[in-house]
Parts: C-alpha cells; structure tokens; sequence
C-alpha cells in the first residue's frame, strides 16, 4: 500500500471516530440539558423523599436483625410455655379435675362436677379439651374463682359464661372453659 492509500485509511478511521466523539457529546448534551431543566426545588425534594425512603429500609433492617437474634429466645419461651402449660394427655384429666375442684374450694364455690370434651387439632402437638360446669355461688366468690382460673399454673381459656337461675339465692353461672394436651 502507497503512503497515499495509508493516508487516506487513516482519514476515514479519524472521521469516524471524530463521528462516534461527535454523536456522544450531543447525546451529553441532550442529558445535562434536560437536567438542568428540572426545578432545584423538584430535585430537592425528590433528594429528601429518597433520603427519608433510605432511613426508613435502615430502621427496617435492624428491626429484622433485632428479630432475628430474639428469635432463638422465642423459641426456648414457647418451649418452656408448651411444656409447663399443657398437661401431658395420660395424667391430665385427672390433674384438671384436682385443680378445678382447688380453685373452686377455695373460692367458695359449689360446682355440678366437670363435663370434658375432647377434639384433636391436626399438626400442633395438642389435643383440645373442652370443659363445662355449673357455678353456684354469690358474685365475689364468682370472681374469685375466676381469679383463680387466671393465676393457676395450667391454661385455661374462659370461653363462655352465661347467667342462670340458681334455687340458693345465689347466682348461678353455666362456664365453657378448654385446655390443651400435649400429645
């Protein structure tokens, strides 16, 4: 190739990169030209808006990991709950029945014995057991025994209470009460 032809090759390869330079300064300039359009106030806000956006996903994330370290505690507190609440399926009817009859003795109330009902709850580990019972009493023994039903060491759930007519001059209540088994 003559020193022309190189010539010329190099002329066509500067053009089209001098095109290429050319073609990317107006699209930069198109850019920072619709940029400078924008409001400052707009842009201002719109700074804040994201500001604000980021403190809020920051606070988020540390709650999540706050979470995430109490959960093993969690754990061991719904462990504990679950073995010291439930009774055991073999030996508490029995152990419901004794608690039950405590708390009423000590409030003063006369109960019609206690009625159970069971029903299994699929894939928890427990079986629900409904109880009724009649209470005969005056209103500060009622209390009292619902008082004890709170502060005893097994759980109950007071599902019902409803008003009766009691022969003593009393009153009477007909309770539904449940509790869970472990099984």
């Amino acid at each position: 190739m003559t020193s022309y032809g190189a010539w010329q090759s190099w002329k066509r390869w500067t053009s089209v990169a001098l095109g290429v330079l050319l073609a990317l300064d107006v699209v930069l300039a198109l850019f920072l030209w619709q940029a400078a359009r924008q409001d400052p106030e707009a842009m201002r806000a719109e700074r804040d808006r994201l500001a604000m956006q980021a403190r809020l996903l920051r606070a988020d994330v540390m709650r999540g990991e706050k979470i995430r370290a109490a959960l093993p505690q969690a754990g061991r507190e719904c462990d504990d709950f679950y073995r010291g609440s439930f009774l055991d399926a073999g030996t508490g009817y029995s152990r419901i029945e004794a608690d039950l009859g405590s708390i009423a003795t000590q409030a003063g109330v006369k109960t019609s014995g206690f009625s159970f009902k069971r029903t299994e709850v699929k894939d928890r580990g427990v079986t629900q057991i409904s109880i009724t019972t009649s209470l005969d009493a005056d209103y500060p023994a009622v209390i009292q025994f619902i008082n004890g039903l709170e502060r005893s060491k097994n759980f109950y759930l007071l599902d019902n209470l409803e008003l009766g007519n009691a022969t003593t001059g009393g009153i009477r209540l007909e309770l539904e009460l449940h509790t869970y088994f472990r099984t």
